[in-house]
């Protein structure tokens, strides 16, 4: 009887803590926050799709989701910034504990410290429409994903449903045609 009763006892107190701390109001969402989170995350497939690996749908198929696209700085850009850390002594002087030039030699670089520009990058991305329009294409195409444990696409499951990628052909019809009269020719001689 003890048993049972210390077994209720434990039950009841951990379902309680777990209230407790799932209602604690500094970190609470609201549902419009949590469904906003959701829809980005599938966006941008950060969702796992295969529960055993832990790969996420950007990771299965990274073909279907948005690629984060950074700016290239130009060779110039490069070699002024390397000129500014060399001058400030921003670049590593000892590989083992990462320690740069201006901490193990402070003196010598107090006089040259400058604050280093900030780089501005700016990502370039898809219209609206252009995003629209990539969407209804995968939709006509069945491109689009329809089990998240297979990452098997609609296309896959149901081909008879969806346009057939047309194959391309060795010969044109007028190479088919000569081929004919010719074989025509060479028969009748």
């Amino acid at each position: 009887m003890k048993t049972r009763l210390s077994v209720v006892a434990i039950a009841l107190s951990t379902l309680v803590a777990g209230h407790a701390l799932a209602a604690d109001p500094t970190v609470a969402k609201t549902r419009e926050q949590v469904r906003a989170e959701l829809v980005e995350a599938q966006r941008n497939g950060s969702l796992i799709a295969d529960g055993e690996t832990g790969l996420r749908f950007n990771q299965v198929s990274p073909h279907l989701y948005p690629q984060t696209t950074v700016v290239a700085k130009t060779r110039a850009d490069v070699k002024a910034e390397l000129a500014i850390a060399q001058a400030n002594g921003d670049l590593i002087a000892d590989g083992e504990t990462g320690a740069r030039f201006n901490e193990v030699f402070p003196a010598q670089y107090a006089a040259n410290r400058t604050a280093a520009p900030a780089a501005a990058v700016v990502a370039q991305g898809k219209t609206r429409a252009e995003v629209k329009a990539e969407l209804a294409e995968a939709q006509a195409n069945g491109d689009l994903i329809a089990d998240g444990e297979t990452g098997a696409r609609f296309k896959d499951l149901n081909p008879g449903r969806y346009p057939v990628q047309a194959t391309v052909q060795a010969k044109s019809r007028d190479d088919v045609r000569a081929e004919l009269v010719k074989s025509r020719a060479v028969s009748t001689n």
